[in-house]
């Protein structure tokens, strides 16, 4: 009935002619169309003309005007011509014309703004016939279909603070519908909750709700298109103010000055059921177009605002079918300049990277110095890119994880009354550097552990059995060769063997506890909603409540703080408390090897390793319990000699760095435990041969250390403070050997149980990656959960093998 009684106001608006608008009326062209069967509107006599005779175009190509008017011999291209302004709406064709006429000739206002509407609903082109209608029309009634200028006065919101926006609204005739408050889902064509629609208007959250919905049922809630005008209300100290909200459809065609693009519109809808009808107005239309995206972007420090408007509405259109189903969306986004975050980002890193690029020339000249190989170019650049690959991969973590925690405290810790920043939105070049530079830091830990595995499963390793046999031992012939016979006791280098066995893969924290309370927090406490784009510090939200998106920016933060904070306050609690006062492994085993009268020699590089002296300081291990209590009661009482290596010393452990002489005549007596003769695989004798090679390494190294070569000698020193530093040493043996003192149980770095900061970066990195890629805290932990146990099975299986071919101790004996 409304579209019947705006039909009837402008019939008689266009009878009636005041005089308000004569002043106005110009003789400039204006596109024309069809008033009626046979007709031309005149936008000269700003009337509808008959012509019985076809339409062609003006001179100046905007109007058309009867053939008769215009000396032309191709009616037929004109006619053509003419007809691409004719109007294809039902509606258009049957109310353009009128409320044009209306709206010009005598400024009726509902005229004036049912024009406007026409100008809207043709949502893909503003190259129509109504807009050129609209541009011709002289009427003081006719409503501004551009804002010219968008600004906001200076405006403070904070973390509570609500964004307050009006609508005015008309329906399609042009008639004014009254005032409605944005709330409760009047923009959002998803239901949802209450509050969970209300949220995208809490300031500060970046909100996004999307949908399917069927085309039918919004024809249901909307029968008839609704124009609205957004307003945002706000106070100040001169009062209560509305300010204009602009708005931008950017699949509009207009082929117009620049000038004019730039101007955003005032008017918008969100269902159209109306252009789309077809034979009658009271039919249902057969196509419906509809605002399937709406974002509001909010422009921040809204406090200093610029020539880019604060609050900006961008809606784009769909046309679907009335039976179909379609995806509809609506989001409220936050930008903001970033100034120069980025480029802080990029120094930091291009700064770690280059500190990297130089621990991993240090590393690997150390690595030379120690190795002391001949043809070494190619190894040489495969060690530099290990060494390389972890500086680089903690690098990239410091980097990501300052920028994680950085967020964290400038976006969650601003002030409740100015907030003028936000976290990066996703799919900004802030956050897409930050997940490549998660990606790479993971890629690279990942191969730093690769490396550290492999080299802890090629070191060389040998138990050195002090034991004095009760009788010589005796080489007796058998069919194959000779057989070695000893009268000492094998068990002591078996209990040896087992505990250094068991010691491969401890660690300084217990990975289970790890993710348990990496979990409860992120999980049970709710420390995970703080990782949310809001400013919402709330731990436990409300079933009812809007839950905002995630950031992996914020996400990171959080998970990869807690889980080093997890860690770290393990770490200390296991060497501040656990050693000093319950169990500590590592110098356990000192004192196991100094019981039991086995000496440790490790080689990880070719001239360099590491030497633990267990030599007992009573002569001998081997004996029944009664003797070995005594001797530890002799211990206890100081009745004896010092443990350590020198005499009057108790450091028993040692880095040693050997001449190569002294590598040369190791490596000839260790060959026979790998090869047999002539390269080829030991057969029958093997065992015979090994033994053999057994008692000689232990002889030979036994000798050394009790420096009975003099041409093999070794010296006995301390390590400058610089060395220690640095890892390395300055110096090369060129004719004695040297061990430097170690009280800091150096020998654990062939362990997991020196190397926790790479082992907890891998799997702070792996937990994060897999969040990233999940977004499920509890998936990550699973999956992190079943590498640590590969990497760990996988690390003491190959060790245990590698320990028994370098010992010689059958892994049935390392349980």
């Amino acid at each position: 009935m409304s579209l019947f009684l705006a039909s009837f106001v402008l019939l008689c608006a266009w009878l009636l002619y005041p005089l308000c608008c004569s002043a106005q009326m110009e003789s400039d062209t204006t596109p024309p169309g069809t008033c009626g069967p046979r007709q031309f509107l005149d936008t000269e006599m700003f009337q509808c003309s008959q012509c019985g005779e076809p339409l062609v175009k003006s001179p100046d190509g905007m109007r058309c005007i009867c053939a008769s008017r215009r000396n032309v011999t191709d009616h037929a291209a004109e006619c053509s011509a003419c007809s691409s302004w004719q109007s294809t709406s039902l509606w258009e064709t049957t109310f353009l014309d009128g409320s044009f006429l209306a709206c010009n000739n005598s400024c009726n206002l509902t005229a004036c703004e049912l024009l406007t509407n026409a100008v809207i609903l043709n949502a893909f082109s503003l190259e129509t016939r109504a807009y050129d209608l609209y541009a011709k029309a002289k009427s003081q009634n006719l409503p501004k279909l551009f804002y010219s200028n968008t600004g906001l006065p200076s405006l403070s919101f904070g973390t509570t603070s609500k964004l307050n926006f009006k609508l005015v609204k008309y329906d399609a005739g042009g008639n004014f519908l009254g005032w409605e408050d944005v709330t409760g889902g009047t923009l959002q064509l998803c239901t949802d909750r209450q509050k969970a629609l209300d949220a995208a208007y809490s300031f500060g959250t970046s909100y996004q709700q999307s949908c399917t919905v069927q085309v039918s049922n919004l024809l249901r809630r909307v029968p008839e298109p609704i124009f609205y005008e957004m307003f945002l209300q706000f106070s100040n100290a001169e009062g209560t103010w509305l300010w204009p909200v602009p708005v931008v459809n950017p699949q509009v065609q207009l082929n117009s000055p620049a000038s004019l693009k730039s101007h955003r519109l005032r008017r918008f809808f969100l269902v159209d059921g109306l252009s789309g009808r077809q034979g009658n107005l009271s039919n249902q239309p057969v196509s419906v177009t509809l605002a399937a995206g709406l974002l509001l972007s909010v422009d921040l420090p809204t406090s200093s605002p610029g020539d880019q408007p604060a609050f900006l509405l961008t809606v784009k259109y769909a046309k679907q079918d009335r039976t179909a189903a379609t995806q509809v969306s609506f989001a409220v986004s936050y930008t903001w300049n970033p100034g120069t975050s980025q480029r802080d980002t990029d120094i930091a890193l291009a700064a770690l990277g280059s500190v990297a690029a130089l621990y991993a020339m240090l590393k690997t000249s150390s690595w030379v110095r120690r190795s002391r190989l001949q043809n070494t170019g190619f190894i040489i650049l495969v060690k530099f890119f290990a060494f390389l690959a972890g500086a680089l991969g903690n690098a990239f973590f410091m980097v990501t994880l300052g920028t994680g925690i950085y967020w964290l405290i400038v976006f969650k810790g601003q002030q409740s009354s100015a907030v003028e920043i936000m976290v990066p939105p996703a799919g900004s070049q802030i956050e897409n550097n930050f997940i490549v530079y998660l990606s790479c830091a993971f890629a690279l830990k990942a191969l730093d552990l690769l490396h550290l595995i492999i080299t802890q499963l090629t070191i060389s390793i040998f138990l050195i059995d002090w034991e004095k046999p009760k009788e010589k031992a005796v080489f007796k012939s058998t069919a194959g060769g000779q057989k070695a016979t000893s009268s000492v006791s094998v068990w002591r280098t078996f209990l040896v063997a087992n505990e250094w066995n068991e010691m491969q893969t401890c660690r300084k924290s217990n990975p289970s506890l790890q993710l348990f309370a990496v979990l409860l927090l992120l999980e049970v406490v709710g420390l995970k909603n703080i990782a949310s784009r809001d400013l919402n510090l709330d731990l436990h939200p409300a079933t009812d409540a809007y839950l905002a998106a995630w950031s992996p920016i914020l996400r990171f933060g959080i998970a990869a703080s807690l889980w080093l904070a997890v860690g770290i306050a393990q770490v200390v609690f296991f060497v501040g408390l656990y050693e000093r006062f319950g169990e500590d492994k590592i110098h356990q085993f000192v004192d196991l090897c100094s019981v039991s009268n086995v000496s440790v020699f490790i080689l990880t590089h070719r001239c360099y390793g590491f030497y633990i002296h267990g030599r007992s300081v009573h002569g001998h291990a081997d004996v029944g319990m009664d003797a070995m209590h005594a001797c530890l009661q002799k211990e206890e009482e100081n009745l004896c000699p010092r443990r350590g290596l020198e005499a009057n010393s108790d450091i028993q452990t040692f880095e040693v760095l050997l001449t190569d002489r002294v590598r040369q005549l190791y490596d000839k007596i260790t060959q026979p435990l790998m090869e047999g003769p002539r390269g080829e695989r030991i057969g029958v004798n093997l065992h015979e041969q090994r033994l053999r090679s057994y008692y000689t390494l232990n002889r030979f190294l036994s000798s050394f250390l009790e420096h009975a070569y003099r041409d093999m000698d070794y010296n006995v020193k301390d390590k400058s403070f610089l060395e220690r530093i640095m890892d390395m040493e300055f110096q090369e043996p060129l004719d004695v050997s040297v061990l430097f003192t170690d009280a800091s149980a150096s020998f654990s770095r062939t362990l997991f149980y020196s190397n926790e900061l790479t082992l907890l970066l891998f799997d702070t990195l792996l937990f994060s990656v897999v969040d990233l890629g999940t977004q499920d805290f509890v998936l990550a932990a699973v999956i992190t959960f079943a590498v640590q146990k590969l990497v760990k099975m996988l690390r003491h299986e190959l060790g245990r093998r590698n320990l028994a071919a370098k010992t010689l101790v059958d892994k049935q004996f390392l349980i």
